[in-house]
């Protein structure tokens, strides 16, 4: 792998003469050969068959032109691989069978390890991706501890967290039982997709922004810090959604980079950060589906409040939306690389 990419540049906070561009949520749902591959195979059987998340890891760079890869999977893979019940529910999202409610509960659930070669199908997985990327670089994945222990104590997706964040405050010890362990898991889910080549990782927190940054320097970055440490020779992403007041805490959790939502400008974040770290953000997903001279103007804001930075990598605020048209995301790569 080249070590002048311009999307590892920009992580290592040095800037080329191209502006790299990917997408989170690039690799899925609003792709019709994404459907096409899919029909049939359950959301996690999908990630576990290595053929079948390369072909998906591998079609929007193939379509769109994008800087980077990231590897499809799900947050909660490497939970499926410990032997843990739990499935991904179409249309709601990841749910548990025995959601952590009591202490049985919580030995039953950290009780769980990964067999030796759990993770072979996820290395074969980015093996068989890097192969065929050529210069293209893979990043890697996973989520953090705090999102994942919020859909085990509620069973599944939740508005505001408030069972994770009660036992956060009620029983610290066991919230430090829990996240220890999902620290392990996710932090090894990293390690394994590095080991195999990709060249950076990205720590997803979907829902850290449902807390105080006291609580989260609390609660969640330990945790956090824990999963990133895994890892190492390789650039470290940290992103979540609603997280304004919390930037600078993501990046304390050993971030090199921090990934910024739609919710505030790239230079106001980046003044948060000290102007000493790379961002990567932040266009509006909304904006996807208006008009393309209302989205360029959007895009010509984004990248000039991203100047204020050492580095960007152009990326959304968020996932993208399963209705957008796939030929906006390939005009906004072309866009972004004849600047």
């Amino acid at each position: 792998m080249p070590a002048d990419s311009p999307l590892l540049q920009a992580y290592r906070g040095v800037r080329s003469e191209r502006l790299p561009v990917w997408f989170m949520r690039q690799a899925g749902r609003s792709l019709p050969e994404y459907k096409a591959t899919r029909a049939g195979t359950a959301m996690l059987d999908a990630c576990l068959t290595p053929e079948l998340a390369a072909e998906i890891t591998l079609q929007p760079v193939r379509r769109h032109g994008v800087d980077a890869a990231i590897f499809f999977s799900d947050i909660v893979v490497p939970l499926k691989l410990a032997g843990v019940d739990v499935e991904i529910a179409p249309g709601r999202g990841p749910v548990f069978g025995r959601p952590v409610r009591d202490a049985a509960d919580l030995a039953d659930l950290v009780a769980h390890d990964l067999p030796d070669d759990a993770l072979a199908p996820i290395e074969e997985a980015v093996a068989r991706t890097v192969a065929e990327l050529g210069d293209v670089p893979l990043i890697g994945f996973a989520g953090a501890p705090f999102t994942l222990a919020s859909y085990v104590v509620e069973g599944g997706p939740s508005k505001d967290q408030l069972r994770a964040r009660t036992l956060m405050h009620a029983d610290p010890e066991a919230w430090r039982t829990l996240t220890d362990f999902l620290a392990r898991l996710s932090g090894a889910f990293l390690a394994a997709q590095v080991r195999a080549g990709a060249r950076a990782v990205q720590l997803f927190d979907s829902w850290a922004g449902g807390l105080s940054e006291a609580d989260y320097r609390a609660g969640a970055l330990p945790a956090s810090a824990a999963a990133l440490a895994a890892v190492d020779g390789v650039p470290k992403v940290h992103f979540g959604t609603g997280t304004a007041l919390l930037l600078a805490a993501m990046r304390d959790a050993g971030a090199d980079v921090v990934g910024v939502d739609h919710r505030i400008p790239l230079d106001a974040a980046s003044a948060l950060l000290g102007g000493t770290t790379p961002v990567q953000g932040n266009i509006d997903p909304a904006l996807l589906a208006a008009p393309w001279p209302v989205l360029e103007r959007h895009l010509e804001q984004v990248v000039e409040a991203g100047r204020a930075a050492p580095a960007h990598v152009l990326n959304l605020g968020h996932g993208v939306p399963p209705e957008t048209d796939p030929g906006v995301l390939t005009r906004i790569v072309d866009w972004a690389h004849r600047r």
